[in-house]
């Protein structure tokens, strides 16, 4: 097996000094800023921190395992004791991270830094010279606020255990983004939330969780649903993402997405539908004179009849409205020179602008026919 000192490239009787030196010399070879790759520098800064406790060799994936918040071999009280111990480790790393990092911006200088846990993995944190926060590894547990832009590389989750050392990431100025994430698979999940107060948050797919859970007496057939809110927030700008799966809720000025799966929420002045489709419990909530704006030219096929559009007036409708309204039968004034449209166009499909207005005309009075014949159905 290799141990860390073959790992820094060193002989077993090397000093602390021989240990640091053999560090820092690889470290400025493999680091992603030298075209490096990011593995190879958490394996050589793991073997320095275990070899300057002692340690020869790095944990055999059985020993990750034993002590990892995945290992079940144990009884279910001892597992919630170890992950409680390892949330609290993390969470306080990430205290101590935004402290360091807050420091640096207010003093205009750079630095770089390991943070995290030996358990599940550390991440480099650095401020570069531009204010930027540059953090790289997997996001686990723990809250971190920033006073300017954060670039992730890595994926972002957040303990199921609990919700005391839940993920909580804080933009206060300038956008939040993740690096290539469709080519590097990096997600946002488990109820993982993302803020960018004043800015943009700019990443790939995002799952939330919902699970079931049997009844505590034992009885056959009783259960009740937990969820775990995955939630993305920028209320002065724009949300990009890949797609929206499983308990999400987006919020912000203006939402750009493919797909919305199972119990999604979007709140937005302003939403964009690149995609095909929207499953029966999701959910479009749009601002005052907000628009909505489906561009696949057959999402028609892929948008269930029964999620929803509400507007902040407290009206809602079904997308199966709008999916058989044609847009030349739209009331007069709402559509600017209607006979451009084909005969039978509706108003999804090809970026076709849904305004609040158009939607609002839609919907009458509760008391009205339109009401209790759109929305009275499957209900």
């Amino acid at each position: 097996m290799e141990s860390n000192y073959d790992i820094l490239g060193i002989g077993e009787g090397s000093t602390q000094k021989d240990i640091r030196d053999a560090f820092r010399r690889l470290a400025l070879q493999v680091h992603s800023d030298r075209g490096g790759e990011s593995a190879k520098f958490i394996r050589i800064k793991q073997a320095y921190e275990d070899l300057k406790v002692g340690k020869k060799y790095p944990d055999t994936p059985l020993e990750k395992l034993r002590s990892s918040r995945v290992f079940s071999g144990d009884a279910d009280a001892e597992v919630r004791r170890r992950n409680e111990i390892i949330g609290r480790e993390v969470s306080a790393e990430m205290l101590e991270a935004q402290e360091w990092a807050g420091a640096l911006r207010r003093a205009s200088i750079t630095g770089t830094r390991m943070f995290g846990s030996k358990t599940l993995g550390e991440m480099e944190m650095e401020v570069k010279a531009n204010g930027a926060l540059h953090m790289k590894g997997n996001y686990m547990a723990g809250s971190i606020a920033y006073d300017g832009p954060v670039i992730m590389q890595g994926s972002i989750s957040s303990p199921s255990w609990t919700q005391e050392f839940g993920t909580n990431i804080v933009v206060r100025r300038g956008d939040f983004k993740m690096v290539n994430p469709l080519e590097n698979r990096y997600r946002i999940e488990n109820g993982a939330s993302v803020t960018a107060e004043a800015g943009n948050v700019i990443v790939g797919n995002v799952f939330g969780r919902k699970y079931r859970v049997d009844d505590p007496d034992g009885r056959v057939g009783v259960y009740t649903m937990r969820e775990h809110r995955t939630r993305l927030r920028a209320p002065r700008g724009r949300i990009i993402v890949e797609n929206a799966v499983n308990t999400v809720s987006l919020e912000g000025d203006i939402v750009m997405l493919l797909n919305m799966e199972d119990n999604v929420q979007i709140s937005a002045r302003e939403v964009l539908v690149y995609g095909s489709k929207i499953t029966h419990d999701c959910d479009i909530r749009l601002k005052q004179n907000g628009v909505v704006r489906f561009f696949e030219r057959n999402s028609v096929l892929g948008l269930s009849d029964d999620s929803t559009i509400s507007l902040e007036n407290g009206k809602s409708l079904h997308l199966r409205t709008i999916k058989s309204r044609r847009i030349r039968d739209l009331d007069d004034g709402l559509v600017e020179d209607p006979a451009q449209y084909a005969k039978g166009a509706t108003m999804v499909g090809d970026g076709f602008a849904v305004t609040y207005d158009m939607l609002d005309s839609l919907v009458k009075d509760r008391g009205g026919l339109e009401w209790r014949g759109i929305l009275g159905r499957g209900r």
